[in-house]
């Protein structure tokens, strides 16, 4: 495998719907009250033109881990993943770091709807940029599936800084394993990327590891939007 990989999708190669918004934003299926319903179908048109799709990975052959501290070494840097994520990678032989924008675009315009007072369809769009970064995750995840599983390799969920105990100032350590700027992504001092609408984190590769299709269980941040999500969605946090 190449070291490191990177996608670039358009907006319509996600097929986001209006009821994948609708159930982000609580709502179930098409039970989508007025007026949201129009709102969101106008903030999925203009989020077409505001998205620049990036993501990435790169590729260690070097995983460790210490089973008293549940910590996890990448290429000899140690992440102190805590105990629900340890359990989940500590049958890893291999592992990729990964990244992807939904671009500065979405949120920043989300954020002068905010500051003009149409506070719902800035919220809207916010939540269509976190639901562009996640599908493009889950493609990229995919991807790195399929070409895995030809040598008879499996991954596992994905797990990013801020989750299940993993303190999100490691962000730094897993910045500096990937090439700078990478995808156009930068962390400030306070570990918060730039452009806000991204995601980064880890997924193990083994023989014997494996993925869960619904991983929401695992996790205890009670405020994540896939909270309000079913398990029957076909998009998923992981």
């Amino acid at each position: 495998m190449n070291p490191i990989t990177t996608f670039s999708y358009n907006f319509q190669d996600l097929s986001l719907t209006r009821e994948n918004v609708g159930n982000a934003m609580g709502y179930e299926n098409e039970n989508i009250p007025e007026p949201f319903p129009a709102l969101i179908d106008e903030s999925l048109s203009m989020a077409e033109k505001l998205c620049a799709i990036e993501g990435g990975f790169k590729y260690f052959e070097q995983v460790k881990f210490d089973q008293n501290q549940k910590i996890v070494k990448i290429d000899s840097i140690p992440f102190y993943v805590h105990k629900i994520i340890f359990n989940q990678l500590r049958k890893s032989e291999n592992a990729v770091l990964f990244l992807c924008t939904a671009g500065p675009g979405i949120s920043n315009y989300s954020k002068r709807q905010m500051a003009d007072g149409d506070m719902i369809t800035g919220y809207i769009l916010d939540v269509i940029g976190s639901l562009i970064v996640e599908s493009a995750m889950d493609k990229i995840q995919q991807e790195l599936e399929t070409a895995l599983s030809c040598k008879g390799l499996h991954i596992s969920n994905r797990f990013s800084p801020g989750y299940c105990g993993w303190d999100v100032a490691e962000q730094h350590k897993l910045f500096s394993l990937l090439p700078e700027k990478f995808c156009g992504v930068q962390l400030s001092e306070s570990a918060l990327m730039y452009p806000i609408k991204s995601v980064s984190g880890v997924i193990g590769i083994g023989t014997s590891i494996k993925k869960h299709n619904y991983a929401c269980g695992l996790c205890d941040q009670d405020f994540c939007i896939y909270r309000n999500r079913k398990k029957q969605t076909t998009i998923h946090h992981s």
